[in-house]
């Protein structure tokens, strides 16, 4: 991701839908229960949909009640960053891709075990890659973490 460089707004504009475009470079938030991954329960990860950096695991993932896909860590801790975000009147911690610096959601501190954290993140910030499509995606390293799982 070293040699990750941003494109420029009117690709981003060409290449994303405008709800991708509005949730991550204009800080949006999608409609909860409406949006692509509150639901999913197939294990893969979650990447960054400008830069494809790696963002979240499905083996993190947890049913919040809220209507976003949630998370109780970072896959990638370094592809994740925060910030005080005080757009509503209050402060709430933003969470932003490293690289892309694309909007993803919020950090709160009422998530489950082992964390105690809720990364309550935006479907449309994220592009979901199966188990089956990560080493042809080139995510293939994130795969024993997989293998792992099955066979607890």
């Amino acid at each position: 991701m070293s040699d990750f460089k941003k494109p420029d707004d009117p690709d981003l504009k060409a290449r994303l839908s405008p709800l991708q475009y509005q949730v991550t470079q204009h800080d949006a938030t999608e409609r909860p229960f409406q949006n692509a991954y509150w639901d999913n329960h197939e294990p893969g990860i979650y990447v960054d949909v400008v830069s494809g950096e790696p963002l979240f695991s499905s083996l993190d993932k947890f049913d919040s009640g809220t209507g976003w896909p949630s998370f109780t860590k970072p896959l990638v801790t370094d592809n994740v960053k925060t910030k005080t975000d005080r757009s509503l009147l209050m402060a709430r911690t933003e969470v932003r891709s490293a690289h892309a610096d694309s909007h993803l959601g919020h950090l709160f501190d009422d998530g489950p075990a082992p964390t105690g954290m809720r990364y309550c993140m935006n479907s449309a910030s994220m592009r979901f890659i199966p188990v089956a499509k990560l080493a042809d995606e080139g995510y293939g390293e994130f795969l024993p973490l997989f293998e792992s799982a099955d066979k607890k």
